[in-house]
């Protein structure tokens, strides 16, 4: 089972906490479980991050299939799946079910369903009927997710700092 990675983990991540400038390793953590296949995302996903016009846009351009997939013929009974769960559900109101089946958290879900990956998001599960929630959908169709730094932790991701070549000024 492979980690499918939510575009709220690549945003945040360099909004917040592993911002290319500070932490690169987390990049190149990335890179390196997407060549094994462990870690993935969508296409619908890398087409929101190339919107962003910013340096994760152009990291996100220049991430082939590895990281990125298409959708394939084993995603479009799921995609009905997930579309019949959110169009059904009494508590959301038109608008949210019409949000949630135009943007990628959609595809996301229903590629997680249908090759049996774990969602990663920073998403939480909340009873909200202005918006269909990742973790809500999951939760329905039996799909397993977590967050960011639950995957980091489960995978024992280390982002450990060489020997700085300065030595630290002692107080005197």
């Amino acid at each position: 089972m492979a980690y499918l990675l939510d575009a709220n983990v690549f945003i945040q991540a360099k909004n917040l906490y592993y911002g290319f400038d500070i932490c690169p390793a987390f990049w190149d953590w990335l890179d390196a479980k997407s060549s094994t296949g462990d870690v993935l995302s969508i296409n619908e996903v890398r087409d929101e991050l190339v919107a962003g016009d910013d340096q994760l846009s152009e990291w996100a351009q220049e991430r082939g299939t590895e990281l990125f997939r298409r959708q394939d013929q084993l995603v479009a009974p799921s995609l009905a799946r997930v579309a019949q769960w959110v169009q059904a559900h009494p508590d959301y109101a038109p608008a949210a079910k019409s949000d949630f089946l135009q943007v990628a958290d959609f595809v996301l879900v229903a590629y997680a369903h249908a090759h049996g990956h774990e969602v990663v998001t920073h998403e939480r599960h909340e009873n909200s009927v202005k918006k269909v929630k990742i973790p809500s959908v999951c939760l329905a169709l039996s799909v397993p997710y977590t967050s960011p730094f639950n995957m980091l932790k489960r995978e024992r991701a280390r982002f450990i700092l060489g020997r700085s070549p300065v030595p630290r000024s002692s107080a005197t």
